[in-house]
């Protein structure tokens, strides 16, 4: 939801509860604003507590972390699906970009532009070329 969005709508509420109940309506109106942004945060904070126990930027699959993302998706929800921070990967502040890499060393390099995802690119590990095998002595 847009944030401006939320905002009209506890304004409204808060107007509603004043009209109709008076300043209890108004208290009703900010402690339930209040629990609201309470349950926000703490689903913030548990999304960052598992994230912060597990490897840095690694991921079980890289392609399939790939696969799943989309453009406008939140940072909170990239880390709450790979359930591991980020590896920040180059200086500039906006665009950010952010590397989680798998056990085979394939890497996805995530744009984050205002806390939304705005591009993404899957980086496949150098496999070396294959040789031939060994042919037997005659």
């Amino acid at each position: 939801m847009n944030a401006w969005v939320g905002w009209a709508l506890a304004l409204v509420g808060t107007v509603a509860g004043y009209v109709n109940y008076g300043w209890q309506g108004v208290a009703f109106a900010i402690s339930a604003i209040v629990f609201w942004l309470l349950v926000q945060f703490s689903r913030l904070l548990r999304v960052l507590r598992t994230a912060a126990n597990q490897p840095l930027a690694s991921v079980p699959n890289a392609v399939m972390f790939n696969a799943w993302l989309r453009t406008g998706m939140r940072l909170p929800d990239v880390l709450k699906k790979t359930r591991s921070l980020g590896r920040r990967i180059g200086d500039s502040e906006d665009p950010e970009l952010w590397a989680w890499g798998d056990a085979a060393g394939d890497e996805v390099h995530v744009e984050i532009k205002d806390g939304r995802v705005t591009r993404w690119k899957l980086v496949r590990a150098e496999v070396p070329p294959a040789t031939s095998p060994a042919t037997p002595a005659a």
